[in-house]
């Protein structure tokens, strides 16, 4: 594919000032992020103007209320996203951080971070997504280019020109921080394939995005996000505990990643446990999708298919599953993860273990929902996604995930 002068001069600004950010100290960065964040309060009624017409647009094309809800801005919502910014302000500065070390023959070696070079993110409607990657993004020396969603492409643009310009006045060069601002699907898929300008692309959104970037790009993808993440309740849980944990992961924000979308529990406490959250789920109005004998317990429940144990439902719509053992909820587990959040209810210290053992996936639990799957609740500050690969990042990827590494070599003629 042919790429415009458009998206090649985009490109050519990140990567003239990725060059001088990679060298940018660490007061500089922080002066930036401050007036970054200091301008998303003094612009708050600008960016809720902005998100009022993406708010409607959508509801005007029908989108589901999950959606809407991702792209609602409130000025509670913008206070969070400046707090986000200062909490990366906190955090030590990866770059530079390493490791020394000297050969027998008199070589020293010194093992540092560096960035990555420019970040590119492909994402939908998230308007908090802007800001969270330019922060980390700027913070970890990155120039970032950012191509949201159509959804949020008025509520993107004022944002992006909000924080660019705040960084820009504290010194950081021009280019640090850009928006595609063409929403046309051409322009998404020519980011993909700007190997010379771009260094790595990290997609954040639904199943149907993450799949199209990766079989699409030619540039590095760290895939993040799809979450089928399950819920065992075991035959030594707390039953109340693990109606409020269980309850919690499902309801909180159920258009999120890290939202419940599969409950197992084991047969021995199915009649005592199910009616509980079961009624409970019902009350607030989730569709519970069960196995046979989940039905035979909840009579209103709907009757799961196959394709419900690997839905990512993003809604308040769950699939309930009664297991005869640890062994069957492991193999089940097994079968449908996407290897992002899964935890266990039990006060069995042995079963606990195993399961936190045996699980692969980028974070599992004892006795926690699965919404703590997050840079903020994890010390990280703000996140750019969950990682659910097992290259270098994996689960919430923040600053030093957003780093690799180079070795300087110090010596004094030595020869092989």
């Amino acid at each position: 594919m042919e790429i415009s002068q458009e998206m090649i001069a985009i490109g050519q600004k990140a990567k003239d000032a990725a060059r001088r950010l990679a060298f940018m100290g660490t007061e500089t960065k922080n002066k930036a992020l401050a007036a970054m964040a200091e301008a998303l309060l003094q612009n708050q009624t600008h960016i809720l103007s902005a998100n009022v017409q993406d708010v409607e647009a959508a509801e005007k094309k029908g989108l589901r209320k999950s959606l809407i809800n991702r792209l609602q801005l409130t000025e509670k919502k913008i206070i969070e996203m400046s707090e986000a910014i200062q909490d990366v302000i906190a955090l030590p500065d990866p770059v530079g951080a390493g490791e020394f070390w000297t050969r027998p023959n008199g070589l020293r070696i010194h093992k540092t971070r560096v960035p990555l070079g420019v970040v590119a993110m492909i994402y939908e409607a998230r308007p908090n997504v802007t800001v969270d990657a330019a922060a980390l993004c700027l913070k970890s020396g990155n120039a970032c280019v950012l191509r949201g969603g159509s959804e949020a492409i008025e509520s993107n643009k004022v944002l992006a020109q909000i924080i660019a310009e705040a960084a820009e006045n504290c010194g950081c060069p021009a280019g640090s921080i850009q928006l595609v601002a063409n929403t046309d699907r051409q322009y998404a898929v020519q980011l993909m394939r700007m190997n010379k300008y771009i260094d790595v692309i990290i997609p954040r959104g639904g199943t149907g995005l993450i799949r199209t970037v990766i079989e699409n790009s030619t540039v590095p993808v760290i895939e993040t996000g799809t979450g089928v993440c399950h819920a065992f309740v075991d035959k030594d849980a707390d039953l109340e505990k693990a109606v409020n944990i269980v309850f919690n992961s499902k309801t909180q924000k159920p258009e999120v990643c890290n939202a419940l979308e599969t409950l197992l529990v084991h047969e021995d406490v199915a009649e005592n446990y199910l009616p509980l959250i079961g009624q409970k789920f019902k009350d607030y109005g989730v569709e519970i999708r069960g196995c046979e004998k989940v039905q035979r317990i909840l009579p209103y429940a709907q009757p799961a298919q196959e394709e419900d144990w690997g839905a990512e439902y993003l809604d308040l719509i769950i699939s309930v599953k009664v297991v005869r053992d640890l062994d069957e909820a492991l193999d089940h587990i097994y079968k449908y993860s996407t290897q992002h959040s899964e935890t266990i209810i039990t006060e069995n210290y042995s079963t606990a273990q195993r399961f936190i053992n045996e699980i692969d996936a980028a974070a599992v639990y004892t006795n926690v929902s699965t919404r703590f799957t997050d840079g903020g609740r994890f010390g990280f500050g703000a996140e750019i996604g969950i990682s659910t690969q097992k290259l270098h990042a994996r689960g919430p990827m923040a600053l030093p995930e957003l780093t690799t590494f180079k070795y300087m070599v110090y010596g004094d003629g030595q020869i092989v």
